[in-house]
């Protein structure tokens, strides 16, 4: 009975070392499972639902200098068009690694509180502005001036364009603003100016003062700002709001 007994002790303890080595090898399979199977969901997760199944998701990369400099000199993206990085003495404006730094021109309109008026972007009056055509604008101490860029932009249907302020005006306490470029827009950019500071700043005509960046989509949207007949459509020199 004793060897009954050892016999079955031991095939007992053989049956539990298979079982360990078997689940071992069970865990080691599905991590590996796993891992090959990340780049699968990685490429799922790009994947959108839809009533008619599921396609890819929308996708939109920042175009790089070579792009930028083709679709300025054969689709006339950008007009005139600087091909490099113009620096020397100037705040800089020219083709950047992934951008364009768009110029200044010397049309400006500057915020003047002459005849006490209230701004009202739905009922905007233009003498709320002084015109002024210089070289160098001064912007007086917690002022705003409009301005327009050097440069005609026509944006193809598949592209979006964000605006970033020059470094060294930020700087400075002047803040540009620009809202985005939209698909199938074209015109002169009208440019925002905030001088934040307590000082009278100084802005700087056929000098850098923005950096555009192309955001390029899949495909084309299926409405453009052309299509939908924007207000600001085709528009030349400094802009006013439109309602």
């Amino acid at each position: 009975m004793r060897g009954d007994g050892g016999d079955r002790e031991r095939l007992a303890a053989e049956a539990l070392r298979r079982n360990l080595r078997l689940r071992r090898a069970q865990v080691s399979a599905r991590a590996a499972a796993d891992h090959h199977a990340l780049p699968s969901a990685a490429l799922a997760a790009k994947t959108v639902g839809t009533a008619e199944g599921t396609k890819e998701g929308p996708n939109m990369g920042v175009m790089p200098d070579h792009w930028i400099r083709r679709m300025a000199q054969d689709q006339g993206m950008i007009s005139p068009f600087e091909d490099r990085l113009h620096r020397e003495g100037v705040i800089s404006y020219g083709l950047s690694s992934y951008g364009y730094d768009a110029r200044c021109s010397t049309e400006f309109k500057v915020f003047t509180n002459i005849d006490s008026a209230v701004v009202d972007p739905k009922a905007f009056s233009e003498k709320s502005f002084v015109d002024r055509n210089a070289e160098v604008c001064v912007i007086p101490p917690n002022s705003f001036a409009l301005a327009r860029t050097v440069e005609y932009f026509k944006i193809p249907d598949d592209v979006l364009v964000i605006c970033l302020g020059k470094s060294t005006y930020a700087r400075c306490g002047i803040i540009v603003n620009v809202t985005p470029l939209e698909p199938g827009w074209e015109g002169h950019v009208t440019l925002e100016f905030s001088n934040t500071t307590p000082l009278p700043a100084k802005i700087y005509a056929n000098e850098g003062v923005a950096q555009f960046i192309f955001l390029k989509g899949d495909s084309p949207c299926e409405v453009t700002y052309r299509s939908r007949s924007g207000k600001y459509m085709s528009q030349t020199g400094v802009t006013l709001p439109r309602l």
